[in-house]
């Protein structure tokens, strides 16, 4: 407590949050924080299962932004009851909605309590929400995910469907022509029927890895050669959009506040670093330091 710190400013600095906790705007925002936190957890731990099906994720997914969706067009007057109620069981001012809300001394402002709570914290916040998995799980990601599973063979590829399949396709355009389109959907037609009712190959398979094993082992790959090369980029693909989340946040590790003026070329060089660690940790300091001794003259043996 403030009242037991024997100096000043040690009361000052105690004092001021205290103040600030027991505010009408944290209450708010710690409710809304809170129903972030249980919406973000909802959705987190089923996407976490290992077992998961990308179908069903792709749907809790959808369901995630309907669900913010209807809580920033009706739940802010729900949630401004429990404010209300937790503020006068613990007697915080509650401020009048349509006063002007205050931001600078001695200056007018032209928003009102309510307007700011409505607009600028409630909206921005599940607007924010929205925007991040807009942004991590856009159309070219979702296309991706549902074209992978719908070449997924486990139990007899219960989520085949050519659409997907094609629309995962259309973003491979350097290996696929208008030609090739035309005849991968073709083959697409011949191959699942094949799968499904001819060869006993295809039975109990665990995942996109042991179709493409089948597919080679039974020289299926030169039957259907567009198919199999379709398998092919689709077991790149994690690997390759892996790479690049890596890059962004090793981009975010080392391009900090402290960082935030590094020019392009450096910073490549840090990330090249950062992303090969396991490479750079068999090369030692002295070899190094070699290297950059013999780059150019210096004064000072490195």
């Amino acid at each position: 407590m403030k009242e037991d710190s024997p100096l000043e400013l040690d009361k000052l600095a105690a004092g001021n949050p205290l103040d600030n906790i027991q505010e009408f705007e944290f209450v708010f925002i710690l409710h809304l924080m809170f129903k972030m936190l249980l919406f973000k957890n909802e959705l987190s731990r089923p996407l976490e299962k290992k077992d998961q099906d990308i179908i069903n994720a792709m749907e809790l997914l959808n369901l995630a932004k309907i669900r913010l969706q209807k809580m920033r067009e009706s739940e802010l007057e729900s949630m401004m009851d429990e404010v209300y109620s937790f503020c006068g069981k613990h007697d915080t001012l509650i401020p009048k909605m349509a006063d002007d809300y205050p931001r600078l001394k001695h200056k007018r402002s032209e928003v009102s309590y309510l307007n700011h709570f409505h607009v600028e914290v409630f909206y921005a916040v599940i607007d924010l929400q929205l925007q991040e998995l807009n942004n991590r799980f856009d159309v070219a990601t979702s296309d991706s995910l549902l074209g992978m599973a719908s070449l997924n063979p486990v139990d007899s590829f219960p989520n085949f469907e050519k659409n997907r399949i094609m629309k995962l396709v259309g973003y491979y355009k350097s290996e696929f022509g208008d030609n090739q389109l035309r005849d991968l959907s073709y083959q697409l037609d011949s191959f699942i029927v094949y799968a499904l009712q001819r060869d006993s190959n295809f039975l109990n398979l665990k995942a996109i890895k042991d179709l493409d094993i089948v597919m080679a082992k039974t020289k299926l790959d030169q039957t259907w050669s567009l198919v199999y090369l379709l398998v092919k980029l689709t077991l790149i693909l994690p690997v390759t959009t892996a790479s690049v989340e890596r890059a962004f946040s090793s981009t975010k590790l080392i391009k900090n506040d402290l960082c935030n003026n590094i020019g392009e070329e450096f910073l490549n060089g840090c990330l090249v670093c950062k992303i090969e660690h396991k490479l750079f940790a068999t090369i030692s300091n002295d070899a190094i330091m070699d290297r950059f001794q013999r780059m150019k003259p210096r004064r000072v043996q490195l």
